[in-house]
């Protein structure tokens, strides 16, 4: 049974901040490096006319950062711009950040266990920084765990309609390929998930994009944007390796309702066309979308579909501002916006 007062909130709700980490790690961007601390820039740029954003800087990067934003136009002034003291391995705050919760008014900084999608060495800073993360909001913070050990998974393996219900992948948690938490089942995740978050419907979709390689986040698969409705990513080519597990995942959809019993509505988010470098499909997804404060940051791909998605969340969002940002470059990072972002709620 989901404790008791405890509410994972929307990313629509309220935000207190944006989380981002300052990108420094040449090696996640191999020869396409030089244009993401721009990227980082404009989107950083959009961020702080709505909320604040604390920025994850080491002394190395701090200074790249400053420099950067200063030839846009921007300085850290603690206000709208807060840069955080804290070393990272990589970028994905989505991923090795906490995620806040409203325990009966309160702030509680739920922080999963982070390994890096059991594919880098490196993660050990970006285990700690999640943690510190949250020691540096003052909220009070739990680890959950499962017979003694803590729980694997990352914020993007998951999506919330902040009101008890849930959507994730099998190939994402349940994988053998990329096994995050040997022995827990279906059953074990929704138990940990309803103690830990309130959470009282987990629904599980299928299978994730070509080009992921955490094997299937639902961020780059099926999106809330109210309690109701999802959008959902599906390929409209047959002959597209990604046309068969997206199909899949429409079917599981049809027919589901959320928590309270409501049904939901499922609105189709295409795809767009592949987008290869080097040779290596990339997760290009505009599913990968961050809603803030009063605009929905989309990534774009100079494809036909940018348009047409963009109007979509403006439909979706008719209150909020609608920003697209060029993404080819960033993906070939292996993830886009909602992946880099982590929204700190209005909490407490």
């Amino acid at each position: 049974m989901p404790t008791h007062k405890r509410r994972w909130p929307a990313e629509w709700e309220p935000h207190a901040a944006t989380w981002l980490a300052w990108p420094h790690n040449e090696a996640d961007w191999p020869d396409k490096f030089e244009p993401i601390p721009w990227v980082y820039a404009s989107i950083i740029g959009h961020l702080r006319q709505h909320e604040k954003v604390k920025v994850l800087v080491s002394e190395h990067s701090h200074l790249a950062a400053v420099s950067a934003l200063r030839r846009c136009g921007m300085e850290a002034d603690g206000a709208s711009i807060e840069f955080v003291p804290l070393p990272t391995d990589r970028v994905w705050t989505r991923d090795f950040g906490p995620l806040w919760i409203d325990q009966a008014g309160q702030a509680l900084a739920v922080k999963w266990r982070f390994n890096a999608w059991a594919k880098y060495e490196n993660w050990e800073q970006d285990e700690e920084a999640g943690r510190a993360m949250a020691d540096w909001t003052d909220a009070g913070v739990e680890s959950p765990q499962f017979k003694g050990q803590p729980v694997v998974l990352e914020g993007g393996s998951i999506d919330g309609n902040g009101a008890g219900t849930v959507l994730t992948s099998e190939e994402c948690l349940l994988s053998s390929v990329q096994c995050r938490n040997p022995g827990m089942t279906r059953e074990d995740y929704e138990s940990v998930l309803a103690q830990a978050m309130g959470i009282r419907k987990v629904i599980w979709l299928q299978r994730g994009i070509v080009g992921d390689d955490t094997h299937g986040h639902v961020d780059d698969l099926a999106r809330f944007v109210d309690r109701q409705t999802v959008l959902l990513a599906v390929e409209d080519d047959p002959a597209d390796e990604n046309y068969e597990p997206l199909r899949e995942n429409l079917e599981r959809l049809q027919g589901q309702t959320n928590a309270d019993g409501e049904p939901l509505r499922v609105i189709s988010l295409p795809m767009p066309k592949p987008v290869y470098f080097d040779g290596q499909r990339l997760p290009a997804s505009y599913a990968n979308f961050y809603i803030a404060n009063g605009l929905v940051l989309v990534p774009t791909f100079n494809d036909p579909n940018d348009r047409r998605v963009l109007n979509l969340l403006a439909e979706a969002f008719p209150e909020r501002r609608i920003v697209g940002i060029h993404a080819l470059d960033l993906v070939w990072g292996l993830g886009t916006l909602h992946c880099m972002t982590m929204q700190q709620p209005a909490l407490g």
